[in-house]
């Protein structure tokens, strides 16, 4: 399979789970309202709400991100693999030179911030630029300015925004059923009945929903790692670089210190290092990453 065919059948899962994703959301949204006897302007100020908290995260995701990290400046001078590797490929890709950013710890990992390749951010840990080479390097940041490319952060700022209005329904929904439930009594035994099958499914879907869109914005993020991977190695035309790197990587074992769980879908690999072994079907399905394996499988048949 070539990379061109690898990268159009990632972006067609990717749009196909999006739209399975928003319908969800908005078949839950509809269940919840009718439960409640809302209608759907309950879902209008959910959205308001939940979109403008969005907003102000989304436009200063890159600061927020860098802070929560503890990351600094990169010096050229001191850091030049990753200087001019990044120079480099922003230039061959007309891409707009990221900003440079270093995690002093010795784990390896690397992301992307930034919300579009105008305001982009590569940041890197010391550990990773000490114990990987230049090709390394170049494959690990051909892959991070791979999701600036594609607009990766974009769109997982989008899921995020989607998940984040699918839980304060829930919330919403929960709290409401504890003050009496909705406001719409209707006196005919048809509508009735469909009224508390509606709640009834409501309160299920209240518990279940936020799981789901979970679940969903996890499916994505490992999505997007297979293409970020797929893209990288377009750029760098040197699947090696990236393979060895991933290789190294998967060895180290020890977590990232500023990561945690609303962080570590950015990074280049888990920075939590908290799968063990073998890993199963379900277990897959919480994983923010696809498996170090399937990823190196996947670059060796480009």
């Amino acid at each position: 399979m070539t990379h061109y065919q690898v990268v159009a059948q990632n972006k067609q899962r990717s749009a196909i789970i999006m739209i399975l994703f928003i319908g969800f959301i908005v078949g839950a949204s509809y269940v919840m309202a009718q439960g409640l006897g809302y209608g759907l302007d309950i879902v209008g100020w959910a959205l308001i709400i939940s979109g403008l908290i969005s907003f102000f995260s989304y436009w200063w995701s890159d600061k927020i991100i860098l802070g929560i990290s503890g990351a600094r400046e990169a010096k050229r001078e001191e850091f030049f693999d990753f200087y001019t590797v990044t120079e480099n490929i922003a230039m061959g890709q007309r891409l707009p030179a990221p900003k440079l950013y270093v995690i002093d710890d010795t784990a390896m990992n690397a992301f992307a911030t930034g919300r579009d390749p105008q305001h982009a951010v590569v940041c890197a840990t010391t550990g990773l630029l000490s114990r990987l080479n230049r090709a390394e390097v170049e494959g690990v940041v051909a892959h991070e300015l791979s999701h600036v490319k594609n607009y990766d952060i974009r769109l997982m700022s989008i899921v995020t925004v989607l998940v984040g209005l699918i839980a304060l329904l829930s919330d919403w929904f929960l709290r409401m059923t504890r003050w009496g439930g909705g406001r719409k009594k209707d006196n005919d035994q048809g509508s009735g009945q469909i009224q508390i099958i509606m709640f009834a499914a409501g309160i299920v879907l209240a518990l279940l929903s936020p799981l789901i869109a979970q679940l969903i914005q996890l499916a994505i993020s490992r999505r997007r790692e297979f293409l970020a991977d797929a893209s990288g190695v377009a750029m760098t035309k040197n699947p090696e670089g990236l393979i060895k790197a991933l290789e190294k990587i998967s060895q180290d074992k020890e977590p990232l210190e500023a990561a945690n769980k609303a962080t570590a879908h950015l990074y280049f690999s888990n920075p939590l290092k908290n799968t063990h072994g073998g890993v199963g079907m379900f277990a897959k399905m919480f994983m923010t990453h696809p498996p170090v394996i399937e990823r190196i499988s996947a670059l060796k048949l480009l």
